[in-house]
């Protein structure tokens, strides 16, 4: 009886699924410590008033980080960093097993991702994480802010659902959906694509790790580019449920106030974050599923 429990917890341990959450998940927590100032002042970028009151009218990403260090000091620049962790530790690694479980499901042993597939892959994968983690996403967007100011993600997850309900708990999850799922099938389409255009043998060496990078760099900043406008529509979302039925209200709001640019505020943060970070949490993520054996 014994035996078979061990057994069992071993099978559960080996499984490659697990392998690719833990993977993924210490992946996300090493990107997210270390771009979280990134994140912060795209944010702040998209939500100017009250969030920078003090700061230049028109605040570049340095000058606001500056001004962010000075008001608030150096922490400051990691505030939100809970609500950050809560949602990408588990949110990349259910990301990452989702897309491990997709691809054992849907793609022949052996055979390379083709690019409809990895789109379609990275599509399902981010938005079954997506929805999950929805909630803690509403908080991160709002404590980094600096406009709302909450104990906890605990006891915010308990004033939104006593003020705005369910409903306040999942605003901005179409927009939301919009940003991530494309983001990360147009990812995965420029990575595998990168990857495959250069010579296989390079792969064995010692460039594999700085090959990883370089491909998550490419890949990062053409879907950044791509995907921001539903960034700075959820952000809006997210702010301020109150003001904005939906999303046709917000981009009415953002083409009368700004016109088209106003859909690319916050792109230099969010396109250095995005890309630094998914580089970054992929050639961890590789170098780990090598180790542990399932590459």
């Amino acid at each position: 009886m014994i035996s078979a429990d061990k057994n069992t917890a071993m099978d559960i341990l080996n499984n490659p699924v697990l392998k690719s959450f833990i993977a993924g998940s210490f992946s996300g927590t090493c990107s997210t410590i270390l771009f979280q100032p990134l994140d912060l002042v795209k944010t702040r970028l998209q939500n100017p008033i009250p969030a920078t009151i003090g700061a230049p009218t028109t605040p570049g990403m340095f000058n606001l980080m500056g001004h962010i260090i000075e008001k608030e000091h150096l922490r400051g620049l990691w505030k939100g960093m809970t609500p950050s962790l809560t949602r990408t530790v588990p949110g990349v690694g259910l990301y990452f097993s989702s897309l491990h479980w997709l691809k054992g499901h849907f793609v022949e042993p052996g055979k390379e991702l083709q690019p409809l597939q990895a789109v379609t892959l990275g599509v399902v994968a981010r938005t079954m994480s997506g929805v999950c983690m929805i909630p803690i996403t509403v908080i991160k967007t709002r404590y980094e802010s600096g406009v709302y100011e909450y104990r906890g993600v605990t006891a915010a997850l308990r004033v939104i659902y006593k003020t705005e309900g369910v409903k306040g708990l999942c605003c901005g999850l179409v927009p939301t959906l919009f940003r991530d799922a494309p983001f990360s099938g147009l990812y995965l389409l420029f990575y595998t694509q990168t990857k495959k255009s250069l010579p296989q043998e390079w792969w064995s060496t010692q460039l594999a790790a700085p090959l990883h990078f370089s491909c998550g760099i490419v890949a990062g900043l053409l879907a950044s580019a791509v995907t921001q406008p539903a960034d700075v529509v959820k952000t809006k979302m997210q702010l301020y449920p109150d003001k904005y039925a939906n999303i046709l209200s917000v981009m009415a709001h953002i083409q009368r106030k700004y016109g088209v640019r106003g859909y690319f505020k916050g792109l230099a943060p969010r396109m250095l974050r995005r890309t630094l970070m998914a580089a970054m949490a992929w050639t961890v993520y590789e170098h780990m599923m090598r180790n542990l054996g399932i590459k």
